[in-house]
């Protein structure tokens, strides 16, 4: 999984998640069977009202959805081995900018330190992401975590038909996009190659960076609020600023359309959903140990508040123009909303649609 440029030893990484992650909720192996086809059933009718709700179809010709129903050390190993096919070619290519290179044995006592900081980190979300489309690495898959699922529909008090298939209509949104429109993932991945080119950083540098990162995050999770610059102190040149901006906006745009389509199917198919909303939200709220993980790494107050942002932008845009008049954001990356547009959905509208802003 590690090459020998890696600035991460993922190896190392998923073997510490393993050792620190904690175990989910005790359950007999009738009842995880029960549960995993509960999971598996939950998907499939999720994608009938994402579809309904939402007018996108998956792009004909395209590989055939993937769910797959985790546990723990499942999940760590394919965030481990995604993070690995996305993070190592970029190092990789920084690595050949550098005039000088560290030896050996610089590289892979650096790559170990940041492969155990980065277990600790994975550990710790392993047991709160209740799931995930993979879009890198081998991509294609949708992953559901389920100790996680079942230990927050216990906590939560709600009914687990209703939650299950909740969770899945978000996850399975973000499946639809990506497998509706093609183009989706080769736009992220050439927009992250864009931030490696405009880095006049040396991977050694980047290294030491990652590491004061991951002990900051580490720090956050104990709940230490000290200030911290986040990702942000990765980032020095305009250009590179610009492309996050350019990626915050893209990643708002579809946690928000995943938000909207949970909520947006309704009573009738889930009917508990204003309930599951509520109780989900209160969970959502404090400064809990992930929230305060993301403040951290996202370095800023306002880089957390934009994924909020992007539910309003999507909400915004189908009252003035319909739900067919937002599908327009997935023609083309030109579509794609700016950041400035993510709490101005009438100026998306003004500038995709060429007129001005009425509501539908």
């Amino acid at each position: 999984m590690s090459s020998a440029t890696s600035m991460v030893d993922w190896d190392l990484a998923g073997r510490t998640a393993r050792r620190l992650m904690s175990s989910g909720p005790r359950t007999t192996r009738e009842d995880a069977a029960a549960v995993v086809r509960h999971l598996h059933e939950a998907a499939a009718t999720a994608i009938a009202h994402v579809e309904k709700l939402t007018g996108m179809t998956a792009a004909p010709g395209g590989p055939l959805p993937e769910v797959a129903v985790v546990d723990r050390p499942g999940w760590v190993d394919a965030n481990a081995s995604g993070m690995a096919a996305l993070l190592d070619p970029l190092v990789s290519k920084l690595a050949e900018k550098q005039e000088t290179r560290p030896g050996p044995l610089a590289t892979a006592i650096g790559s170990r330190a940041t492969g155990v900081q980065a277990g600790g980190i994975l550990a710790f979300l392993s047991s709160r992401v209740l799931g995930q489309y993979e879009v890198f690495g081998t991509g294609g898959r949708l992953l559901l975590v389920a100790p996680n699922i079942v230990a927050t529909e216990e906590k939560l008090g709600v009914d687990p038909t209703d939650f299950r298939l909740w969770v899945c209509l978000h996850e399975v949104t973000h499946q639809l996009q990506f497998t509706a429109v093609p183009w989706l993932r080769g736009h992220l991945e050439s927009e992250i190659a864009e931030f490696v080119a405009a880095t006049d950083l040396s991977a050694d540098v980047l290294r030491e960076r990652l590491q004061d990162l991951l002990r900051s995050l580490g720090e956050a999770i104990r709940g230490d609020d000290g200030e911290s610059e986040g990702l942000m102190a990765l980032i020095r040149d305009p250009r590179q600023r610009a492309v996050l901006d350019r990626v915050t906006a893209v990643m708002s745009l579809v946690e928000g359309h995943a938000e909207y389509v949970m909520d947006g199917v309704g009573p009738d198919v889930v009917p508990t959903v204003t309930t599951l909303r509520k109780r989900f939200a209160q969970r959502r709220k404090g400064r809990g140990p992930l929230d305060r993980v993301l403040r951290r790494l996202l370095g800023l107050e306002q880089k957390m508040k934009q994924y909020a942002d992007g539910r309003r932008f999507v909400g915004g845009v189908v009252d003035l123009v319909g739900m067919e008049g937002f599908n327009r954001v997935w023609e083309s990356p030109q579509n794609l909303p700016r950041i400035e547009e993510l709490t101005q959905p009438e100026l998306w509208v003004h500038r995709v649609h060429g007129r001005p802003a009425i509501p539908a």
